[in-house]
């Protein structure tokens, strides 16, 4: 009886660590898939086997277990790497060029396309004989 009330003390004490693991995992895992792997640059942290991408899961997991809330693990993060680890940096004045600019360009190669092919349906004008005649005289 003694050895069964020990069994099924531990076998709860077990359930409940995983609990608090599997909520942590899971906010972890969240936080992972919005940090940019900073050797990989295309990829997150979530996704990436490098090095760097491991040191910082395990720096996001040690954070959390000793109670920062997501923000904090972010703040903490961009203070250390910049915006540049956000894999969806913000709108800033700084950034106002890197947000604006791709629809800036699309929009003046669009401009430049539309002008060529404008140029190219401009009607070609006949010059009459008495015109002919005068750009003749004056080429000679």
């Amino acid at each position: 009886m003694r050895a069964s009330l020990v069994a099924l003390a531990f076998a709860a004490a077990a359930a409940m660590a995983q609990g608090g693991d599997a909520e942590l995992d899971k906010r972890a895992t969240a936080l992972e898939h919005e940090l940019r792997c900073l050797v990989c640059q295309n990829q997150t942290i979530a996704e990436s086997n490098a090095p760097l991408a491991v040191d910082l899961r395990q720096q996001i997991r040690e954070q959390m277990a000793k109670g920062a809330s997501d923000q904090d693990v972010i703040d903490y993060m961009v203070a250390r790497y910049g915006d540049f680890v956000l894999y969806r940096p913000p709108f800033k004045a700084t950034t106002v060029a890197l947000w604006v600019g791709p629809f800036v360009l699309l929009a003046l190669g669009a401009l430049l396309a539309w002008r060529r092919v404008a140029r190219r349906r401009a009607p070609q004008v006949e010059l009459s004989a008495a015109e002919r005649e005068r750009a003749h005289k004056l080429l000679q």
